[in-house]
């Protein structure tokens, strides 16, 4: 697109050459800009894109997308966020490509990279979880001519978050994987947190398809907010209704913890080893098989089901600090989980971890932020289910996590930070003990899983 045509897209004004062309994706961080693309410079709470213009063209950016003039070839708007994904909704309005949008309290990273992973062809998913209202058109906007799938995550932090992304890139299928206490602090309640997941199936016109867990009541009382002609498929533990519908059988897990998983599918049965630590898993592998089937042709369903179980076994998350798993020559096992917390996914790991054959199991948690009212009881559950899995050391980083270190009794630890974290592991950790490091993003605990690395 020329200089111009962008302009008049989303509203703004174009400087410099107006036969400059962006022929490539964008970006807002100036070194990852590729060459021949666009440079979103964000005036940001602590840090102002305007500022690393000169480094993002210098890189090979074509033109920056600005909310006032700069020395290069630009189009100034008046908010460069709600710019962005006003161009990201032209770009896909002109390419044929079948949007799959995911949304859940937990587990929605791990599902859209196991579905770009079956889908494997033409498709384009979203880095990481970029799902704000940046992460989505910067998605969008790596699409090509050629992209037959856009898998998308999305995610929430108030009611009408969903629906505005949804504007950016309407679903050609929705999933809805949970309801869960995740930022419950900012919704207010759970119920909010339903409202606002709900805003991904009501996008859905005729013709699209809702995925939803069938044994989350939350999710299963979506139904009631489809369009008409709109279709759904159930995934999880609940019974099958139609034969779209992918219905876990069984689950084992290995001696490292990962997770052996049957699901029946149609007519078919998939069984597959599938290489994450946690048995929780089976439900994000469940979610993904009925998420590729509801976009799918029957014969190309076929294939995949025949495939699966291969390519399955093949698989390496794209997405770091989500149960990485990380061996050190002296035998000691890290799980790093510490990209987000919330207690159903900390209650997911700490059992996933629990259930690794190792020797002693240590748990190095930090605060789980965005709780509300509820949060220094919902720390001290974990901490007390941490003692109950028969963890044999339990450490509480930070002050707003003493709360685990408290339920953890006799076990737990609370220490003010991650340097007195690390000398309390290097005291005590021998070979065949197993860590996991998890907490809330803002506790930064990847510190701890770097530390214990480097020593």
């Amino acid at each position: 697109m020329g200089l111009a045509e962008v302009a008049a897209v989303v509203g703004g004004h174009a400087h410099g050459d107006p036969d400059v062309v962006v022929s490539a994706a964008a970006s807002v961080d100036s070194r990852t800009v590729p060459r021949g693309g666009l440079f979103v410079a964000i005036d940001g709470e602590h840090v102002d894109g305007h500022d690393f213009v000169a480094a993002a063209v210098g890189g090979g950016a074509a033109a920056v997308l600005c909310s006032r003039p700069v020395d290069a070839p630009c189009i100034v708007v008046d908010d460069a966020t709600a710019a962005l994904g006003l161009l990201a909704r032209h770009v896909l309005d002109h390419i044929d490509a079948t949007v799959v949008a995911i949304t859940g309290s937990q587990g929605k990273t791990s599902v859209k990279d196991l579905v770009a992973h079956l889908l494997e062809h033409d498709v384009v998913a979203t880095l990481g979880n970029n799902n704000n209202e940046l992460g989505v058109p910067l998605t969008v906007l790596r699409a090509e001519e050629t992209t037959q799938y856009l898998v998308v995550e999305m995610g929430a932090r108030g009611v009408g978050h969903v629906a505005a992304l949804c504007r950016i890139a309407p679903p050609d299928v929705a999933v809805v994987l949970n309801v869960g206490s995740a930022h419950v602090g900012e919704f207010g309640s759970i119920e909010n947190i339903a409202l606002a997941k709900g805003e991904l199936v009501e996008s859905l016109g005729a013709g699209g398809t809702a995925v939803l867990n069938g044994a989350d009541r939350r999710v299963l009382s979506m139904v009631d907010r489809l369009h008409e002609d709109a279709a759904v498929t159930f995934f999880g533990n609940g019974p099958s209704t139609s034969p779209r519908d992918v219905v876990i059988v069984d689950v084992g897990l290995d001696a490292a913890g990962e997770a052996d998983v049957t699901l029946a599918w149609g007519d078919g049965i998939l069984t597959a080893h599938l290489p994450l630590v946690g048995s929780h898993h089976a439900v994000n592998l469940a979610a993904a098989v009925a998420t590729v089937g509801a976009v799918v042709s029957d014969e190309r369903r076929q294939e995949i089901l025949a495939d699966a179980a291969g390519r399955l076994g093949e698989f390496r998350s794209p997405s770091p600090m989500r149960m990485e798993r990380h061996r050190r020559p002296d035998g000691v096992v890290i799980v790093d989980d510490s990209y987000n917390a919330n207690p159903e996914s900390m209650t997911a790991a700490l059992h996933a971890v629990r259930d690794m054959r190792a020797g002693r199991r240590v748990a190095v948690l930090g605060e789980m932020l965005e709780l509300g009212d509820d949060g220094d009881d919902q720390h001290v559950r974990i901490g007390r289910l941490a003692a109950e899995l028969d963890y044999d050391l339990v450490v509480a980083v930070g002050e707003g996590s003493r709360g685990i270190a408290t339920g953890a009794g006799g076990v737990g630890v609370a220490v003010p930070d991650v340097t007195v974290a690390l000398d309390t592991l290097r005291a005590w950790l021998v070979t065949g003990d197993v860590v996991l490091v998890k907490a809330s993003r803002g506790a930064r605990l990847e510190r701890v899983t770097r530390g214990l690395l480097t020593d």
